[in-house]
């Protein structure tokens, strides 16, 4: 069979898994404001910045089979791996035209994970770690665990550039990888089974993890590696997580698989009292499951104490991979799920009492063939009103004031400039055009 790759990029970094058919190629990725789709003739990148509309603001036909495609925030630089040359990348100033440099390696890249100070590719048993600047190879890490997914995750926090992927290829150990300082900071006993999926929230200090059972997703402190919270998807099966995403505040977790439900989880702390802020009766049992702990088994204890899903949502199809993130556009808080056809669905978000989501649209045809212009959001017939389609919040209000704080630039404003590690020689101004200069092609 024929294979593609769906992968979303964490800016609300957010990356997704993989899909591979006979018919098209297809590479999805996801930020907070911004859309990226490969195909077999070639990649598009859309602007997310309101629900009924997506503004297509490049199409490239260059590249055909592209089955990776990254962009690194809303600026100009996008990485591209095709199908036809899969141990080659390319970089590629999109808005000039012009390729800034590609890259060989020694098998099929798997994965491509970038933020402002790094660009790391990943391949089966192997990552490479570049200066996002120069694009200078500045590590490589070399007889890492059998990884033929290619997971890893990659912190858009410059400053705390950190690093995930898999510490054994038998269990779900994590490896938490320093990109700044090139050196390794901790090793998480996560799972007792493989690794599924990786992400790590926005400011890079939590790292939320699931296994290849996909009934439980833990999330980690980072750099310390303690648990802080667990969340079970489900007791009946195992599934296979496809995608996990933090929103852009880090107080929920969206985790999508190959089943038709998407969960979205709340973090909630215990308050200085012990109870917590919130005196839901999940809250109420909560409680008492943990009262009673020490008088079970500790599997049964384990199980009970794990919190439930805050939100949910219900595809209207099931089976095929998908990935999703939380965003907040036009200050209201929603959920994009994208799909393996191409098809995106944006769902509202009541983030005080969640519950079902809302679905507000599809957009269609973002696959091979779909034409590169304004594209309408479909309504769904029948739609009910919902928190965020009646409930107008003030820019002040303590939602939003919640759930924003972050910007599709992952904190910087546009023409900002941003301090470089040490291994560069300068600022990065990622909006000045001479930003990424062309450079000589390479083979690591």
């Amino acid at each position: 069979m024929g294979t593609s790759q769906i992968f979303s990029s964490r800016h609300h970094n957010f990356h997704l898994a993989t899909h591979r058919s006979s018919d098209n190629c297809i590479s999805v990725c996801i930020s907070c404001r911004s859309l990226a789709v490969g195909t077999k003739t070639g990649y598009r990148l859309f602007s997310v910045t309101m629900v009924e509309k997506l503004d297509c603001i490049h199409e490239s036909a260059e590249t055909p089979d592209v089955y990776i495609v990254e962009r690194l925030f809303s600026s100009s630089l996008v990485v591209v791996v095709s199908a036809a040359m899969p141990r080659r990348m390319n970089v590629y100033h999109f808005k000039k035209g012009t390729e800034i440099c590609n890259y060989s390696y020694s098998n099929n890249i798997l994965a491509v994970r970038l933020n402002r100070q790094r660009l790391v590719v990943c391949l089966e048993e192997s990552i490479y770690i570049h200066n996002i600047k120069d694009m200078k190879l500045l590590k490589t890490l070399l007889n890492t665990p059998s990884n033929p997914s290619g997971l890893c995750a990659l912190s858009i926090n410059h400053s705390n550039s950190y690093l995930a992927y898999p510490g054994s290829a038998t269990i779900g150990e994590i490896v938490v990888y320093d990109a700044n300082n090139l050196s390794t900071v901790t090793m998480i006993p996560a799972h007792d089974s493989p690794l599924a999926a990786l992400t790590f929230n926005a400011s890079g200090t939590k790292l939320a993890s699931a296994s290849e059972r996909g009934t439980v997703i833990r999330v980690f402190s980072i750099p310390e590696g303690l648990r802080l919270f667990e969340f079970r998807r489900g007791m009946k099966r195992y599934v296979s997580i496809s995608s996990l995403s933090f929103s852009p505040d880090g107080q929920f977790l969206c985790a999508s698989s190959n089943t038709e439900t998407v969960h979205i989880f709340k973090l909630e702390q215990l308050g200085p009292s012990g109870e917590d802020e919130a005196a839901t009766w999940t809250a109420y049992m909560g409680k008492m499951f943990s009262a009673a702990s020490s008088y079970l088994p500790a599997q049964v204890s384990g199980m009970m104490s794990q919190d439930r899903a805050f939100a949910t949502v219900h595809l209207l199809a099931s089976g095929q991979r998908n990935v999703c993130t939380l965003a907040m556009i036009q200050k209201l808080p929603r959920l994009l799920v994208a799909s393996a056809d191409g098809q995106l669905f944006i769902y509202n978000v009541d983030p005080q009492d969640g519950g079902e989501c809302m679905l507000f649209g599809v957009d269609e045809g973002r696959g091979e063939g779909a034409e590169c212009d304004g594209s309408e959001v479909t309504r769904p017939p029948h739609t009910f009103p919902s928190y965020a389609a009646t409930v107008a919040l003030p820019a002040t209000g303590p939602v939003t004031a919640t759930l924003t704080g972050y910007s599709e630039d992952g904190g910087a404003k546009k023409g900002e400039i941003i301090p470089e590690h040490e291994f560069a020689a300068g600022p990065v101004c990622l909006d000045d055009e001479n930003e990424f200069p062309p450079v000589s092609i390479q083979k690591c």
